[in-house]
């Protein structure tokens, strides 16, 4: 017998009415008028099972501290920082876990069930580090939470940074961060990516570095990036987050980088929620859109992700780790309006995330993890519309969360009618 079998689902690609058989914890058949029979049984009534969204850029020891001690009100990138910097020396491990596990409670109940988190290792007591192993221990039934060693204050620009980020990659964090462009000066940034990659070969780690998060067009780190990463054979592990000063660079310049990236088979993460909230602060009119130049980046061959980056924390006051959400202010941001572009977005929040987290067993095929999110639309473009509700949220062959249809009704004459926002079209 079956331990569960989702009817009549459509699927990301284009599949229409399938079935879904799960045993042990994993996909064994994705076919039309499976038989057989399953503990539990959900009639997906044609709408999309999708594989769970991915973040592949968050802070979790940051979030839900909004206005802690005060709200940003420049609110630029580094009045951010600077709030961070504020709080810290009163951050408690109880806090922070507190925090996170609301937080990933959330997560789990909007379908993102893989997370890469970034926890700043710039305090000498690693308060936030040993919180969020502890989540990741507490939480590894239900969400895929990868850590990034980030030294939030820079590298080379905080004293014992170096100290500190091996410490936290001692303790058992995954990824190697840096944030290169809040170094000193230019050199210093450059020097904070040879290093930092080189700690990441010794070790056999990834990489995933905040790089050029500014409007600044002279910040071209993300160069550097490419080229270490080369030297030192890292090819596809590792990954440009931010990369905003991409949207002011000139377009020839752009030419010769973009091949760059290509060939170290570098991943770009954009914010698309943060990046058009902290970029551009300093511009009157026309304002810049802050973003990356996410179409140019897919149309190199470059696998690109979305991220949440921030739920109200010093950076951004809003959010609901939605990451539909992120993916429609993405598209819109990105002008990728067109029906392979829409697909595209979600892409980005979904199977490129997966690919730049180098997640094993994601997806929907047979021998893949029974990990499945179904959602109250029929395609991903509608997904995109209507931003629906998660009706089943499915982690190792076992519902983990779920949230009712949503039915709406006018009354008009005297009589109530259902309204349907589905028109069916994509």
């Amino acid at each position: 017998m079956l331990d569960m079998l989702v009817r009549n689902v459509n699927l990301p690609d284009g599949r229409k009415g399938v079935d879904i058989a799960i045993k042990d914890g994993k996909i064994l058949e994705v076919a039309t008028a499976i038989q057989g029979r399953a503990v539990t049984e959900i009639d997906g009534l044609g709408y999309l099972a999708s594989p769970p969204f991915v973040d592949s850029h968050f802070h979790m020891d940051s979030a839900l501290s909004l206005g802690q001690p005060r709200l940003n009100q420049s609110g630029t990138l580094l009045e951010g920082i600077e709030l961070w910097g504020e709080l810290k020396p009163h951050l408690t491990v109880e806090a922070i876990k507190k925090r996170a596990l609301e937080m990933c409670r959330w997560s789990v109940s909007q379908g993102t069930l893989s997370i890469r988190s970034h926890v700043d290792i710039c305090d000498d007591r690693l308060l936030a580090v040993d919180a969020l192993l502890e989540v990741r221990e507490e939480m590894k039934p239900f969400i895929d939470l990868q850590l990034v060693a980030f030294p939030q204050d820079g590298f080379l620009r905080y004293s014992r940074s170096r100290e500190n980020l091996l410490r936290a990659l001692d303790k058992g964090v995954d990824v190697v961060g840096g944030i290169p462009h809040f170094e000193r000066t230019i050199s210093d940034g450059a020097t904070a990516i040879r290093e930092l990659c080189e700690i990441a070969e010794a070790r056999g780690l990834r990489v995933d570095m905040h790089c050029d998060e500014s409007d600044d067009p002279q910040s071209r780190h993300i160069e550097t990036l490419a080229c270490e990463t080369q030297r030192l054979g890292l090819n596809g592990r590792v990954t440009g987050s931010h990369l905003t000063s991409m949207h002011s660079m000139d377009n020839y310049y752009v030419s010769k980088l973009l091949p760059l990236m290509r060939e170290a088979e570098i991943h770009a993460v954009a914010n698309p929620l943060i990046n058009i909230t902290l970029q551009g602060r300093h511009d009157s009119y026309p304002k810049r859109r802050g973003m990356t130049r996410v179409p140019e980046l897919l149309n190199a061959g470059i696998n690109v992700a979305f991220g949440h980056d921030c739920v109200m924390d010093p950076w951004y006051s809003m959010g609901t780790h939605d990451m539909l959400e992120v993916a429609s202010m993405g598209l819109h941001v990105a002008q990728m309006t067109s029906l392979d572009g829409m697909q595209h977005a979600y892409d980005a929040v979904t199977v490129n995330g997966a690919k730049a987290l180098g997640l094993e067993g994601y997806g929907l095929e047979p021998g893949c993890k029974a990990d499945i999110v179904i959602l109250q639309a029929a395609s991903p473009i509608e997904a995109l519309q209507l931003k629906p509700n998660r009706l089943f949220v499915i982690k190792n062959g076992d519902v983990i969360a779920r949230t009712p249809a949503q039915e709406n009704y006018v009354t008009l004459g005297g009589e109530e009618e259902p309204v349907s926002f589905s028109k069916g079209l994509f």
